[in-house]
């Protein structure tokens, strides 16, 4: 993995996190709209680890409901 790739998932995991903590996505906004303003290479990786994270999330709870439901027929 590229320092680049690193870097971005260790920045979208530690934004995800605190956004979670604080019950507001505006970190993971002000993150990406700062790290535009130096590199916005970092902030492309950084936004699609975003989207990716995103994206699992709603397959992953996607999955849990049909298994729910499928149990508890």
């Amino acid at each position: 993995m590229s320092y680049l790739d690193q870097t971005a998932d260790e920045l979208a995991d530690l934004a995800l996190s605190e956004a979670q903590a604080a019950g507001s996505d505006t970190i993971v906004d002000n993150i990406g709209e700062l790290l535009g303003a130096s590199s916005q290479t970092l902030q492309e990786a950084y936004l699609t680890a975003i989207r990716v994270r995103r994206a699992e999330q709603r397959a992953r709870h996607m999955l849990a409901q049909s298994a729910e439901r499928r149990n508890g027929q």
